[in-house]
C-alpha cells in the first residue's frame, strides 16, 4: 500500500506572535509572556516567549525572576514582559484553521497552534505537489494573517510532526518514505514525541541514546528493561510504521458554545433563542468537521454561578440542527428553574462519531 501524505502545521511562537501583532511590537525584541516579574522579584513562570527572547535562553516554565536575569525589561534591558490575553489566541487559531482545513482531505485540530493535515488524494499521492502545497499555505497565513508557521511533511503523524520542528521558524521539512531511516540516523530519542525525560534517561543508563541505537537493540533485549509496548512502538518508529490516521476525533471529545449574558435573564424567550442559536452553531461546526453527535447536553449557570448540565443521548449518531434544537429545547423546558436569573446558557454535542451513513430522520418524542 503507498504511503499517505501527511503534512504537521505549527505556529511559530505563536502566542508571543500573535501578541506582537496585536501590540504592534517588534519582533526583535525580545517578549515575554507570563507573570509580573516587579523588576526581578516575581514569584510566577514564563508562560512563552519570542525567538528574539530565546536568545538569551528563555524557554517556557523558567522562573519569571530568571528570565528578567537574562533579559531585564527597561531602563534596565530590551526585555518587553506582558500578561497573556487569552481571547487574541483562539480568534488567530480559528483563522489559520480554516486556511488549512480547505485543503486537506481530512484534517485534525490537534491543539491551538498545531494541525495536522491528510492529503494523500489531494495531491494524487505526489510528494512532490505535498511540497507545493505547504509552501503555499505557508504564504497565505503569512500574508492574510502576518503568522509565522513550520511545515513537517512525512508518511506518518510522528514523522510529519519531527519535520515540522527541524528548520524553525518558518520552515519547511519533507521526509520520504526512503528517507525515515536516514533520518533518525543519529537523532536523540527525547526528539520522538511521547518519549519523556524519565524513558531517556532509563535508555542512556543502558547506553542508548539515539532512535538508531534503540532499533539496532532489537525488540526483545529493549523490552527486557523498558516495556514490550514501548519496545514494539520505538522499533515502527525507526521503520516509518506507526500511526498515520487524521481525524477530528483523535484530539476532540465533543463540539460546545455557550453565552454569557450581558444581564442575568429571567425572560426565558430570550434565554431559549440563545439556545437555539448556539445549537445551530454546533451542528454548523460539527459538520466541518465532519462529525455527527449522540449526545446533547444543556448548560444552565445561575445568578451565583451555580451550575447544571442536563443531557439526553439518541441511538444513532446525527448532524441534523432540527433534531437539535428540539432536543435542546426539551431539556431546558425539563430542568430550567423559572423563579432564578440565567448568567449562563450553553450546548454541547457529544459521542462524537464519524458518520459512515446517514440518518434522515428520527422521532424524537420516542
Amino acid at each position: 500500500m503507498a504511503s499517505r501524505i501527511i503534512l504537521h502545521c505549527d505556529l511559530d511562537a505563536f502566542y508571543a506572535a500573535v501578541e506582537t501583532l496585536h501590540h504592534n511590537l517588534d519582533s526583535n525584541v525580545p517578549l515575554i509572556l507570563g507573570s509580573d516579574p516587579k523588576n526581578g522579584n516575581g514569584r510566577g513562570i514564563v508562560s512563552t516567549c519570542n525567538y528574539a527572547a530565546r536568545k538569551y535562553g528563555i524557554r517556557s516554565a523558567m522562573p519569571i525572576s530568571e528570565a528578567w536575569r537574562r533579559c531585564p525589561g527597561p531602563p534596565y534591558g530590551p526585555g518587553h514582559y506582558l500578561k497573556s490575553t487569552r481571547g487574541l489566541y483562539s480568534r488567530a487559531s480559528r483563522k489559520v484553521m480554516e486556511i488549512l482545513a480547505k485543503h486537506a482531505d481530512k484534517f485534525e485540530q490537534a491543539s491551538i497552534d498545531e494541525a495536522y493535515l491528510d492529503v494523500t488524494i489531494s495531491c494524487s499521492g505526489d510528494w512532490d505537489r505535498a511540497l507545493a502545497l505547504a509552501k503555499e499555505l505557508q504564504t497565505s497565513i503569512k500574508e492574510s494573517l502576518s503568522l509565522s508557521t513550520s511545515f513537517g511533511i512525512g508518511p506518518t503523524r510522528i514523522l510529519a510532526k519531527m519535520g515540522s520542528e527541524e528548520n524553525k521558524p518558518g520552515g519547511i521539512h519533507r521526509i520520504l518514505p526512503d528517507e525515515v531511516s536516514k533520518f533518525f540516523e543519529n537523532r536523540s530519542v527525547r526528539e520522538v514525541p511521547g518519549i519523556g525525560p524519565k524513558t531517556a534517561t532509563r535508555l542512556a543508563e543502558w547506553g542508548i541514546h539515539t532512535v538508531d541505537e534503540a532499533a539496532n537493540y532489537g525488540e526483545i533485549a529493549l523490552s527486557k528493561f523498558t516495556s514490550e509496548r514501548f519496545a514494539e512502538w520505538i522499533i515502527k518508529v525507526n521503520e516509518g510504521e506507526t500511526s498515520d490516521e487524521i481525524s477530528p476525533l483523535r484530539s476532540r471529545k465533543s463540539v460546545g458554545k455557550e453565552r454569557t449574558f450581558e444581564s442575568d435573564q429571567l425572560d426565558s424567550e430570550t434565554v431559549l433563542n440563545q439556545l437555539n442559536s448556539l445549537v445551530l452553531q454546533v451542528i454548523k461546526k460539527a459538520k466541518e468537521m465532519g462529525v455527527a453527535g449522540r449526545l446533547a447536553e444543556v448548560k444552565i449557570r445561575y445568578r451565583g454561578f451555580e451550575t447544571h448540565t442536563h443531557g439526553k443521548s439518541i441511538p444513532v449518531a446525527m448532524d441534523d440542527e432540527i433534531v437539535f434544537s428540539r432536543l435542546a429545547q426539551s431539556l431546558f423546558a425539563e430542568n430550567v428553574d423559572l423563579e432564578r436569573p440565567i448568567r449562563l446558557i450553553g450546548f454541547r454535542l457529544g459521542n462524537l462519531e464519524i458518520p459512515q451513513s446517514r440518518q434522515v430522520t428520527l422521532d424524537i418524542d420516542k
